[in-house]
């Protein structure tokens, strides 16, 4: 007897429940052909709707995420440090809805993806009017440049408007009459906290699947600045098809698949017990919101999906704390924007900073190295401090263009002596301000340098975001040196309210990645690794003995 057929699509989306706002009808009309009427939509429509979605998940937040950073500071179990951070970016919120400083200084990489019923016509090229919307909203606004255009296979160069972008439009035969869309802004930091294991049947029972991502989940670290919105994938019929599921997973867009699988279509769905038990998994592991807590991770979402017998590829994702997607749609009615919260003020609760926490070591940077270093030397990893001072900037291409005068015998400039240097490139500047968006970059791409560095005199005080290799603690062990971690995430905050002067200082020809010198009042941060060897990431590295008893 022949198999019976049964169809499913691989991922049957449920009903629609996001609330859009309407944000014209300029080229959109409805023409008939034969007796059907088909939706028409012209390329300027495209571009409107391109770079208002751009704008608006620049500075704008969904009102669930908002409320989960509110729930934080109303948790008795949330520590200290949780607590902080939520405020934090609670407050970067409020400032870049204002519209003036977007809410992460990397304003990331455009992904769009749409899905065009069989009913819609359009009149030119969508990629082109999509890429249109992008390039005026980039240009036109305070954002970013980060896209590199390879000139060849060794050399590149910044494009100078954040073009190109990743746009993939699929036929749609569920919406015939509609032209739906997924917008996201993706930082580096995040993009680069999606991972694609190989695994096989072994890792599919509960015991070893959830040891496996208790190691896994501890290696995402706090580089991408959580507390994340956590997406995993089991299965797949391809391994671009699950990381990319995973990528879906993590913007919600994933949200109304099944709650159980099929035998007959093997379509996929979400485990959502498995959620709550991964969740609960991440409240163990130490991290938290960045610096020590329970909230490494605002939800988690689980898609299981088919699977080749001889292939098991488990995808992990995270949207991280600039949580940046919007859903989108053209029909007979208009151009429709999902709705965002643009004004997060409620959210914030009746409290200051010293009502969270009042240990805070204040540390001025305008004495010598040696007298901040014996500062820093008095407390242990995970103090907060605050920061009033002069620092300098310097990060990726500045500190291959250092150790390249290094190589040559030309020694450290001595700016990297005199100050702290922070890892970082900021957002275009906004009239009126002294910087644009200003927060940091991953610590760890620049980890190779600091032993040389260290050693010929500078780098002794760095402050960026996320975990550092052993490399680094031995040589601040071996030196004398410290690392800061600062938030991540809070960049419009710190842009306004403790980044009081900006100039480049070196390789004025890098751009955004040049050296500067900036003057900050209170800038938090935290002590992340000390001269002593101590390292408050290498405790929550280690993995839990999950399914066994403690020993007493």
């Amino acid at each position: 007897m022949a198999p019976q057929f049964s169809y499913s699509d691989l991922l049957p989306i449920g009903e629609d429940k996001t609330k859009y706002r309407n944000i014209g009808k300029d080229g959109v009309s409805v023409i008939k052909l034969g007796d059907r009427e088909f939706l028409q939509v012209a390329p300027e429509a495209l571009t409107l709707l391109t770079e208002t979605a751009i704008h608006d998940i620049s500075h704008y937040l969904r009102a669930e995420h908002l409320q989960q950073l509110a729930n934080i500071l109303k948790d008795p179990e949330a520590s200290p440090n949780d607590r902080f951070v939520a405020l934090d970016l609670l407050k970067n919120a409020n400032i870049s809805a204002g519209g003036i400083l977007p809410m992460c200084q990397d304003t990331g990489t455009a992904l769009v993806m749409g899905k065009k019923g069989q009913y819609v016509l359009t009149t030119a090229k969508d990629e082109v009017a999509i890429s249109q919307g992008i390039y005026d909203a980039y240009t036109k606004l305070n954002l970013r440049y980060s896209q590199m255009a390879p000139v060849t296979t060794w050399d590149e160069k910044n494009t100078g408007n954040n073009l190109p972008a990743q746009i993939e439009i699929f036929a749609d035969s569920d919406h015939q009459d509609e032209y739906n869309f997924m917008f996201i802004a993706k930082g580096g930091g995040s993009a680069n906290k999606s991972f694609l294991y190989q695994e096989t049947k072994a890792v599919l029972n509960p015991k070893s699947f959830m040891t496996w991502l208790d190691e896994k989940l501890r290696s995402i670290g706090t580089a991408a600045c959580p507390p994340y919105h956590l997406a995993i994938v089991i299965g797949g019929t391809s391994a671009e098809h699950t990381v990319k599921t995973a990528k879906l997973a993590s913007t919600k867009y994933l949200d109304s698949l099944p709650t159980s699988g099929d035998a007959a279509t093997g379509h996929g769905f979400r485990d959502i017990e498995l959620e709550k038990e991964v969740l609960e998994l991440t409240r163990t592991l130490g991290i938290g919101a960045q610096f020590g807590g329970k909230y490494f991770c605002h939800d988690v979402r689980v898609i299981r999906l088919p699977r080749h017998g001889a292939s098991l590829p488990i995808a992990i994702a995270v949207s991280c704390s600039a949580d940046r997607q919007a859903k989108a749609k053209i029909t007979k009615d208009g151009i429709f924007l999902e709705e965002l919260e643009r004004d997060p003020a409620h959210f914030l609760p009746e409290t200051t900073d010293s009502h969270l926490d009042d240990n805070v070591v204040k540390i001025d940077l305008n004495q010598p190295m040696a007298a901040v270093r014996a500062e820093l030397s008095k407390h242990p990893v995970k103090t907060r401090v605050s920061l009033t001072g002069t620092i300098v900037v310097a990060r990726d291409l500045a500190h291959a263009r250092i150790k390249e005068g290094l190589d040559a015998g030309k020694g450290l400039p001595q700016y990297m002596k005199d100050y702290a240097v922070y890892y970082a490139g900021p957002a275009k500047t906004p009239t009126g301000f002294a910087s644009g968006s200003f927060g940091p970059t991953t610590a760890g791409r620049m980890d190779s340098y600091v032993e040389q560095f260290q050693a010929a005199g500078g780098s002794f005080v760095m402050l960026a975001k996320g975990n550092r290799s052993k490399a680094v603690t031995d040589a601040c062990k071996s030196h004398g040196g410290f690392y800061l971690g600062s938030i991540g995430g809070p960049a419009a905050r710190l842009a306004q309210d403790c980044i009081k002067k900006v100039e480049v200082l070196d390789f004025e020809d890098l751009g955004m990645e040049a050296v500067y010198k900036i003057d900050v009042v209170d800038f938090p941060a935290f002590i992340v690794v000390d001269d002593k060897g101590n390292d408050f990431f290498a405790e929550t590295s280690k993995p839990l003995s999950i399914g066994k008893r403690s020993e007493v």
